[in-house]
């Protein structure tokens, strides 16, 4: 399956703050916020919702290479030699010469609440490009993921107007995206995934009921953090537990490493039980390290761990093959 990637390219600035950011927050004080958080360190990483789908599905073994699809900036040029070398086809990814390419600063406190700034860079600029533009030939399936708002307005009409079916991932732009907006996108893709906390809000913006978004959408995935995930599709809910984890070093990037499972299981032809343990075997390699692209594994190496605790019948010997 020749899949497109598409949403934002970034370096992750990440900090840790050794407290809880709940401890410092007056509740009926809210309207005259004004908070600062003492880090103990900070860190530049290789990021972006994207990107960080892209790098785990390469290491998948993906087929053909995962195409991502995006802005990035003059400073771009040691992060495609990156990605080109973890697998990753960056062919359609247009450099702006004139800007940066984004960043995302991310404070994670001692129970791994996160407060997150985003700024745009050279990810404003992706509404200017149609797919077709910087796809020579049409892939199979698209993932919108969080991009500039315009563009991932322009991928639904795209995707929709060729007949190519994709995942919709509006993830953090639920924040500022109105109830319409939301609609506009779920309402005509083939698969929604979001976080529970995101999923709440697009409740509220909408007015949707869970049933009532799963009578748009033909597949809802809904990640839920330590109770694991929820898939529903086709009129029953399939429970996946989160796979355990040797350590926890930081959550950013979990959620991306598990929708690239969970894409690499689509692929393949996988039931959805069994995408989403691979999802969450991926999701548990990030989360066992600081930056959202620094884990590696082989095929073999995955497969093994994945059957200490799952049972995927010989299907993940595909990845070697």
């Amino acid at each position: 399956m020749d899949i497109a990637i598409t949403g934002s390219i970034a370096y992750d600035y990440l900090m840790r703050f050794p407290g809880k950011f709940h401890e410092h927050i007056i509740a009926d004080k809210l309207d005259h916020l004004s908070v600062s958080f003492l880090v103990e360190d900070m860190k530049r990483h290789w990021g972006g919702v994207a990107a960080n789908i892209a790098y785990t599905l390469a290491l998948l073994r993906q087929t053909p290479p995962p195409k991502l699809v995006g802005t990035a900036g003059k400073d771009f040029g040691e992060y495609r030699a990156w990605l080109e070398n973890a697998g990753v086809d960056t062919s359609p990814v247009c450099q702006i010469d004139d800007v940066f390419t984004a960043s995302c600063f991310i404070n994670t406190d001692a129970v791994n609440s996160q407060i997150v700034t985003f700024a745009s860079g050279a990810m404003a600029y992706a509404r200017n490009f149609a797919l077709a533009e910087l796809l020579p030939n049409r892939p199979d399936f698209v993932v919108i993921s969080p991009n500039d708002p315009g563009a991932m307005r322009r991928y639904v009409d795209e995707c929709r107007a060729s007949g190519i079916p994709f995942m919709y991932d509006p993830s953090q732009q639920v924040a500022w995206m109105d109830g319409t907006s939301i609609r506009y996108g779920i309402e005509r893709c083939n698969i929604l995934i979001c976080n529970d906390y995101e999923f709440e809000i697009i409740l509220q913006k909408t007015g949707w009921t869970l049933e009532g978004v799963l009578d748009c959408v033909p597949t809802v995935i809904i990640t839920r953090g330590e109770q694991g995930s929820s898939i529903y599709t086709e009129g029953t809910c399939i429970t996946v537990p989160v796979f355990p984890a040797e350590r926890i070093a930081d959550p950013t990037g979990v959620g991306d490493a598990f929708r690239a499972g969970v894409l690499r299981g689509l692929s393949a032809g996988w039931p959805w039980k069994l995408c989403g343990e691979v999802g969450a075997l991926c999701a548990t390699y990030v989360l066992e390290n600081v930056g959202t692209q620094n884990h590696t594994f082989t095929p073999a190496q995955f497969a093994a761990r994945f059957r200490t605790v799952f049972d995927d019948q010989g299907a993940l010997d595909a990845l070697s093959g």
